[in-house]
């Protein structure tokens, strides 16, 4: 769903977006007043959006319900859901299906023997925030609420592929790729041996059959193949494969693309080749859509990014729409991903909190689920300005440093800090990545180069990580749109300029 290429020609996949029912629930009354059977003096609402955009709900933070009515013909449905802030309650016709927790992900519920006729789909959706939150309260984005991505249901029949993880390693001088392909599989249907036909571009690596329990999901890894010399997705030249997996009932279809990151003395590698990196910092955020950006103002951002003769995009700091991200795919451009573990909000005790290390490592697993097969995405992002010079922070970042390490394929694996002199984190990070705001949040813009000799004479010294990269993450300043001033004083557009 949300993608700038179809994912199914077999499927059925009906949009659920448009105008919703909605209420808010200020006085959190509505599971104890059963609305999931009918939200009483329900407003009208579209889908995606966020209930900020309504004046008396801009800085709302709770519950809130949304209702749609909806016609099928009716068999097994998978409900699929681009995002919901913050946590999730779903019903159809009154009936519980379950609960997601976290904003900014993809989630589904697989529902069998679904009448023919009218149904009605219910959501709570709330983004309050208590001790286990992620992120925190404290957030520099405006936390927003509602169902910002799109919303849909799709028709499964027989054997069905529910994701696709494409894996290879390529080999020292990149003429062969051995590949294998992980799929998720649901059987809505009987229990038979069930033909499946695998192809990338025209090469069919894959044709047998497959068994799945009626009413099951299973986890299926084919046979490992090899691609010979592999046209390889670069920044000057992004080849992209489609990857198609079909059964007799069903389809999914994805992109792929062959590449190898690595690190070297002082840089990073991209098939073996030195990396400068010329990038900016992305906010997936609109003052009138908030997070439910369009489309076409995603294109737009993209096209500014060319221009700028960018080449990477930090998706601050939250998994940012697969939109977006096909279009970085298309185009070359290199992404760190991350989740909305950020910065002064998360105290000693929440980051020692084992549900908020668990929701974690929760929004890990479905940001590698649902955009491990990117080629774009060479970084995944533990966390942003965290405490990373305390106990918790050292534990948290160790936690979720092995995890990524392990699970997330050949991706470097990095986190920004704001601290860099007093950080004890470093060795879990395959890149020193550093906020440093000098000419705007303290000290003279002429001190820069005092800094970074004094921070990498501590990486070769002191931190026995001599050769580390080192990346400036963030760092500038703001100006306001139009004020002009010939002493460049701050936040004059000279000022911003000279800073930069």
């Amino acid at each position: 769903m949300g993608r700038l290429f179809e994912e199914h020609i077999i499927r059925t996949s009906k949009s659920l977006d448009g105008a919703w029912k909605f209420r808010a629930d200020k006085q959190n009354v509505g599971e104890s007043e059963k609305w999931y059977n009918g939200i009483p003096d329900s407003a009208t609402v579209i889908v995606p959006s966020v209930w900020g955009m309504q004046d008396d709900l801009l800085f709302y933070d709770g519950a809130a319900w949304y209702e749609k009515e909806f016609h099928t013909d009716g068999g097994c449905l998978r409900f699929c859901f681009g995002a919901v802030m913050t946590e999730a309650k779903v019903w159809l016709d009154g009936i519980y299906l379950g609960s997601h927790y976290g904003g900014f992900c993809q989630f589904d519920f697989i529902v069998p023997d679904v009448s023919k006729g009218f149904h009605r789909l219910t959501v709570r959706a709330d983004n309050s925030f208590d001790e286990h939150s992620i992120p925190q309260h404290y957030v520099d984005w405006h936390h927003h609420g509602g169902i910002p991505r799109s919303v849909t249901v799709e028709k499964l029949q027989g054997t069905c592929i529910l994701s696709c993880r494409f894996d290879y390693n390529l080999t020292n001088d990149y003429e062969n790729a051995l590949c294998t392909v992980t799929l998720e599989l649901y059987n809505a249907g009987e229990e038979i041996a069930s033909p499946i036909r695998a192809t990338l571009g025209d090469l069919v690596f894959y044709s047998d059959t497959v068994n799945v329990k009626s009413g099951c999901r299973e986890v299926v890894t084919l046979p490992e193949f090899t691609i010979e010399n592999p046209r390889l997705w670069d920044i000057s030249k992004p080849e992209l494969y489609t990857l198609s997996i079909e059964t007799e009932t069903d389809d999914l279809i994805d992109r792929i693309g062959f590449r190898h990151i690595s690190v070297g003395k002082e840089t990073v590698l991209l098939n073996g080749k030195k990396v400068e990196f010329r990038g900016v910092n992305r906010h997936e955020e609109h003052p009138d859509f908030g997070f439910a950006f369009p489309p076409e103002l995603i294109k737009k951002d993209v096209d500014l990014i060319l221009e700028m003769g960018c080449n990477a995009i930090r998706g601050s700091h939250y998994p940012n729409s697969k939109e977006f991200v096909d279009y970085l795919d298309m185009h070359g451009i290199l992404f760190w991903s991350e989740i909305p573990i950020w910065g002064g909000g998360f105290s000693e005790e929440a980051l020692a909190d084992p549900i908020v290390i668990e929701r974690g490592l929760d929004m890990h697993r479905e940001m590698l689920k649902h955009y491990y097969n990117h080629p774009c995405i060479i970084m995944w992002g533990m966390h942003n300005e965290i405490l990373t010079n305390t106990k918790p922070g050292l534990d948290i970042s160790n936690c979720y440093y092995n995890y990524l390490k392990k699970n997330g394929g050949n991706r470097l694996v990095v986190y920004a800090t704001n601290i860099p002199m007093d950080d004890i984190c470093f060795e879990y990070c395959d890149v020193m990545c550093l906020n440093v705001y000098t000419g705007w949040y303290g000290k003279e813009m002429d001190s820069w180069a005092d800094f970074v000799n004094e921070f990498v004479a501590k990486r070769d010294n002191e931190l026995n990580s001599k050769g580390k990269p080192i990346i400036f993450s963030e760092f500038g300043g703001a100006a306001l749109y139009g004020f002009h001033d010939n002493s460049d004083a701050l936040w004059s557009e000279e000022y911003q300029a000279k800073l930069i």
